[in-house]
């Protein structure tokens, strides 16, 4: 697991932790109906809290790319269970309606490498080479979003995500 995930928490849940004494950094060791007792947070934000310490437990994905599987309805890495990375790619360029930058599709690839071998040794450049190779034999899908990501003006959080690398 990564040393500090970031839970962008609220204001109020930050000043909530400060009098019960609790560092964020602390709250992966808690378990999520503690976080929920902890923060008196709602079912659904425990459960977007836990989400987003799953996902950046993968290394080298930051909460940009844990909130965009959020925002696609995505909790838990077994959901993501048998999808492979580019089915994953291609409905998140469809969900942002809008064509990303390549190392987003390598961090789909890191992210099923992940589910499948559960190996921390990999970073998402590691699948540089095998996105390059894919999409040389097969190309991109004729319904693929013709503008790109930067643009739209649709997505902000693209710009954020890139610079998490």
């Amino acid at each position: 697991m990564k040393k500090t995930i970031n839970y962008r928490l609220t204001v109020a849940e930050k000043q909530v932790l400060k009098i019960k004494k609790v560092r964020q950094k602390q709250l992966q060791d808690y378990a999520p109906d503690e976080i929920a007792s902890l923060l008196g947070a709602s079912a659904q934000r425990t459960k977007e809290l836990n989400a987003l310490a799953e996902f950046q437990s993968i290394p080298s994905l930051g909460i940009n790319f844990a909130e965009e599987l959020i925002s696609q309805g995505y909790y838990r890495l077994e959901q993501l269970k048998g999808k492979s990375a580019v089915e994953l790619f291609d409905a998140f360029e469809q969900h942002t309606g809008a064509w990303a930058d390549p190392c987003v599709e390598d961090s789909y690839r890191l992210l099923v490498h992940y589910i499948e071998n559960r190996d921390e040794t990999k970073r998402w450049w590691d699948f540089t080479a095998e996105r390059k190779a894919y999409r040389k034999q097969y190309g991109f899908p004729t319904d693929r979003p013709q503008n790109a990501w930067h643009e739209s003006g649709k997505y902000p959080k693209m710009v954020s995500y890139l610079q998490d690398r």
